[in-house]
């Protein structure tokens, strides 16, 4: 049945007005960023601030180096983690979701069991440092997030839409396992494989709490972690004034407020350029991905 032409001005004005509200939020942060201190201090954050300054982008790109090394380890967290993460969620969500697979339900019931309880900071520390000596290793933050319960359901669902007779013929003309799932199940997983794949990588993008506990080496540091440091020094040295007096240092044109927006940009502007190629594969992989039992 066609959609009277009222209702969907009406949709059509909904999401204007919801795209809006993601924008402007988005822009005033771009504006802030290019805003000069005083003028913050001044008036607050403003769309059309009083004076326009880079102080925040020259404080951020004061050791490019630093930052291109810290781009650089973050890309290849990215890179990694997402690839071997996609292909080990494929893998399990492709065994849940067979129909021949005896101990389904059984092995169902573990991951989704996973999703309510945790282990614990402690525990997880200790595990990462005693047992597996990942202290000062990448791959202290590559491994947790490899496998997510939440994106194996998400596999899980899509998987088992497959007809599974087609895996049966596969079978009957001499395909190994193996082949059947890269030669097969993963080409017709891509709706799937880019949503979660873009998930995934935002996660590792944005990651700096466990780089936080096991990264101390100054050449591991990641994008996200080395802003967090910088803020928290920025802060500090604003908030202590007569330790910094002593030490000569002058801080009182330091950006304090401009530099947050600076960083939230040089942090979030590569995967903000990279959603957009993987906008409808998102969609249509949520649609096809969904939950069942």
């Amino acid at each position: 049945m066609e959609t009277h032409p009222f209702y969907r001005r009406l949709i059509n004005a909904l999401f204007s007005v919801l795209s809006l509200c993601i924008f402007v939020p988005f822009l005033l942060v771009v504006v802030s960023s290019f805003s000069s201190e005083d003028s913050i201090l001044k008036h607050g954050y403003q769309f059309l601030p009083e004076r326009w300054s880079l102080a925040a982008y020259r404080l951020v790109f004061q050791s490019p180096a630093i930052l291109m090394k810290a781009y650089g380890v973050t890309v290849y967290v990215t890179v990694v983690g997402t690839a071997a993460g996609l292909l080990l969620t494929a893998m399990t969500g492709w065994v849940l979701s067979r129909r021949d697979y005896k101990y389904n339900r059984q092995a169902t019931f573990y991951v989704f069991f996973t999703m309510l309880f945790g282990g614990g900071l402690v525990p997880f520390y200790i595990l990462m440092t005693q047992y597996l000596h990942l202290k000062d290793n990448l791959l202290a933050i590559i491994i947790p997030g490899l496998l997510s319960p939440f994106h194996i359901m998400i596999m899980k669902g899509f998987l088992a839409k497959m007809p599974f007779e087609m895996i049966e013929s596969a079978k009957v003309d001499g395909s190994s396992e193996m082949r059947i799932f890269f030669t097969m199940v993963l080409p017709l997983s891509t709706p799937a494989l880019a949503t979660l794949g873009l998930t995934i990588a935002f996660n590792y993008w944005n990651e700096w709490f466990n780089a936080m506990l096991f990264i101390d080496k100054p050449n591991l540091v990641t994008l996200q972690l080395l802003l967090v440091r910088m803020l928290n020094t920025i802060e500090y040295l604003t908030a202590n004034t007569e330790f910094v007096k002593q030490l000569n240092i002058d801080v009182s044109h330091l950006p304090k407020y401009s530099v947050r927006m600076a960083m939230a940009i040089m942090a979030a502007g590569p995967m903000l350029c990279i959603f957009p190629f993987f906008q409808r594969y998102f969609v249509a992989g949520l649609t096809l991905g969904s939950l069942k039992g």
